[in-house]
C-alpha cells in the first residue's frame, strides 16, 4: 500500500491512534529521545524520514491527506519538557510556517485536504492565517481553555 498521508512535522506522534500506520508517512526535522521527568517518562520522536517542512522532499501533488502540525510557541528553555515534546519556533517563524503552508498545498493533490493544528498559547491563529492565500474550509476549538485550533483546507483545482 503506499501512503495516502503526510504528516509533516509528526513530533511524538501524539494525536495518532496508531503511530505506526501504515497508511502514512511520518517526517521531522529532528529524530530523539528526551528524559521528560525525574520519574522516567520519555519522549521520542521517530519519524520515517527527517526532512524541513518548508522543503518537503516529494513531487507536487503527491498526497490526498496533509497534517501540518507545526511548533507553536517561540519562548520556551532550551531544557522544557514542552520544547522536547512539541519543539520551538524559530525567531524566523513568520516565513517558516508561509513556507510550510506554501509546502505543503504544494505536494496535496487537488481537492485533497490539509488538517493544520495550532495552539495560540503565544501566537494567535489569526496571524498564522495572515500567513497563507488559503481559507480553511472549517475548524474546532478544543483544550481545556479551548486554545487549540484544527482546521481543514481543501486544495482548489486549478
Amino acid at each position: 500500500m503506499s501512503q495516502l498521508v503526510l504528516d509533516v512535522c509528526c513530533g511524538p506522534k501524539m494525536m495518532w491512534f496508531d503511530k505506526h500506520d501504515r497508511r502514512a508517512i511520518f517526517g521531522d526535522i529532528r529524530a530523539q529521545e528526551s528524559l521528560l521527568c525525574s520519574d522516567g517518562r520519555v519522549v521520542r520522536v521517530c519519524p520515517d524520514a527527517e526532512w524541513d517542512f518548508r522543503a518537503l522532499p516529494f513531487a507536487d501533488e503527491t498526497f490526498w491527506h496533509i497534517v501540518f502540525d507545526p511548533p507553536h510557541l517561540n519562548r520556551l528553555g532550551k531544557t522544557s519538557w514542552t520544547a522536547a515534546k512539541y519543539g520551538v519556533l524559530l525567531p524566523s517563524w513568520r516565513e517558516d510556517i508561509a513556507q510550510g503552508f506554501s509546502e505543503c498545498f504544494r505536494v496535496l493533490k487537488p481537492n485533497g485536504t490539509l488538517i493544520f493544528k495550532w495552539s495560540e498559547y503565544q501566537i494567535p491563529v489569526s496571524d498564522i492565517l495572515a500567513l497563507t492565500p488559503h481559507d480553511p474550509l472549517y475548524g474546532h476549538r478544543s483544550g481545556r481553555a479551548s486554545k487549540t485550533h484544527w482546521l481543514a483546507f481543501i486544495k482548489e483545482e486549478s
